[in-house]
């Protein structure tokens, strides 16, 4: 709710003979609908040529009936997006299919590289012509023109080569290849349908289409499935273990699985400890919906204080081209959000949400709040503030842009309006998590990020001219990778 940023991306692949492959990626990516919902696509292949459409909007816009069976196949990749590097613009959306010396490929990609401006000036140099302004298309690119017998070997040159997050899900006509960084910044999963086998970025996606979970593709691991069955190999050395800790406490559905655990208990969990460590006397636990409940109903277990929902949501606000005019713009949370008068009126209200970002939206829910006759409003952040940026895959705003970067918590407290304020300390969210901390990165409130990042880069930094450089040779980059090893 106080967030301003953008959920990360969505992939999801299926190597299938003798399946309904584009059905059931239909399926898979509509289960990672939350991951973005600024644009769908899906590519297959038929062992001969690579199929793809792709549009602007939700899954269930994109496609019908007819775009479904305009990708013929046995194998499948599918994306949900919302925009990092790039505009959310219709030639930006995924699977990005190139064609280059290794045939043509499609990528899916949730992540986001921070070398990209690098490797994308040094292929233009060798001749290499780009379409869109992602860094999706890098990697595309690199993979399709990447030196090398086979794909492994060409795989581990590509990944040599990539610095930042990446879960891969790519297509080639023959073969389902799914890549993750070495840091396993952002999750992939591996799972078997009917003799096939199937890739996601959550194991909800799997659930839903009745796949059985095999296990989490590991950092710097790849996994390549063709005719001759599933090839798993580690194609470089696993980095420090990375994994993005916001898919714990927001991003990914609480019906999802990582590295073992339910996230909806965990989101509990977390409700629990901060009610440990921010307690208050009040009538009402509520949460903002929806991914804020879990913790709320924690919260209250852990308080006594029952819980109630004090907010009704509308989950179709900002999920359609119809804009809306400057009325109903400067109502802001009052479409997103009705409160239910009856449950809060008179009310010491103690509400659940999973952070504050700038700090624009959270001020107005406080007033709504209190507009409904709530007669205090204690907020409880179940993640510790928010001071530095992500570059890898999420939009969270610059650092200056930050509220927990410019004011203290009395500050933040004073500008939301709230009577008390209490976020779960960084501690306190690794025991609700019950894993180590330096398994995870937590750089968004550490500033400890797990190798060096160029804080500023402009998310569309592809879409501004640049000076001609000298031309390379096309083996330029290659021999980089050489010299680099």
């Amino acid at each position: 709710m106080g967030r301003q940023w953008q959920e990360k991306c969505g992939v999801f692949g299926v190597y299938a003979p003798g399946e309904d492959v584009v059905r059931l990626t239909f399926y898979g990516i509509y289960a990672l609908q939350h991951r973005g919902q600024e644009a769908a696509g899906i590519a297959t292949a038929d062992g001969v040529r690579v199929h793809v459409r792709t549009g602007m909007g939700l899954v269930s816009q994109v496609f019908d009936e007819e775009d479904l069976c305009h990708l013929p196949g046995h194998i499948a990749i599918g994306h949900t997006r919302y925009s990092t590097t790039g505009s959310s613009l219709p030639y930006n959306a995924q699977p990005i299919v190139v064609e280059g010396p290794n045939g043509p490929v499609a990528v899916a990609h949730n992540g986001n590289l921070i070398n990209a401006d690098v490797l994308r000036y040094t292929l233009e140099e060798t001749g290499v012509q780009f379409h869109t302004t992602t860094d999706t298309e890098v990697i595309a690119h690199l993979l399709a023109w990447a030196p090398g017998a086979g794909w492994p070997e060409r795989i581990r040159s590509v990944m040599r080569l990539l610095q930042g997050a990446y879960s891969l899900a790519v297509l080639t006509p023959t073969s389902l290849i799914a890549i993750r960084d070495p840091w396993g910044i952002r999750p992939l999963c591996l799972g078997q349908l009917n003799g096939g086998y199937v890739v996601a970025s959550e194991t909800c996606a799997l659930d839903h289409l009745g796949a059985e979970f095999i296990r989490e593709i590991g950092p710097g691991e790849a996994v390549i499935v063709d005719e001759g069955g599933m090839h798993v190999f580690q194609a470089v050395p696993i980095q420090r273990p990375s994994l993005c800790v916001f898919e714990y406490i927001y991003f990914a559905r609480p019906d999802s699985r990582l590295r073992g655990q339910l996230l909806y208990a965990v989101r509990m969990a977390m409700g629990r400890q901060l009610a440990l460590e921010h307690p208050v006397e009040a009538d009402l636990v509520m949460g903002v919906p929806d991914s804020a409940i879990p913790a709320a109903i924690g919260y209250s277990h852990q308080s006594g204080i029952p819980y109630a929902e004090g907010l009704v949501k509308n989950r179709y606000v900002g999920r359609t081209f119809i804009q809306p005019d400057q009325r109903l713009r400067d109502m802001g949370v009052y479409l997103k959000f009705n409160p239910l008068r009856e449950v809060i009126e008179g009310k010491r209200l103690v509400v659940v949400d999973d952070s504050i970002v700038r700090g624009t939206t959270t001020p107005k829910v406080v007033e709504m709040l209190r507009r409904a006759g709530a007669r205090e409003v204690h907020m409880r952040i179940c993640s510790p503030p928010i001071r530095h940026p992500c570059p890898f895959g999420i939009d969270m705003a610059t650092r200056w842009e930050l509220i927990a970067n410019e004011k203290t918590v009395e500050e933040i407290r004073q500008h939301i309006g709230a009577d008390s304020l209490g976020y779960l300390s960084l501690p306190g969210l690794m025991r609700a998590i019950g894993q180590s901390e330096d398994t995870f990165c937590t750089a968004c409130f550490s500033g400890h990020y797990p190798m060096p990042v160029q804080l500023q880069m402009d998310k569309l930094v592809f879409e501004h001219p640049r000076e001609e450089g000298p031309k390379v040779a096309v083996s330029a980059l290659w021999s980089w990778e050489q010299d680099r090893r």
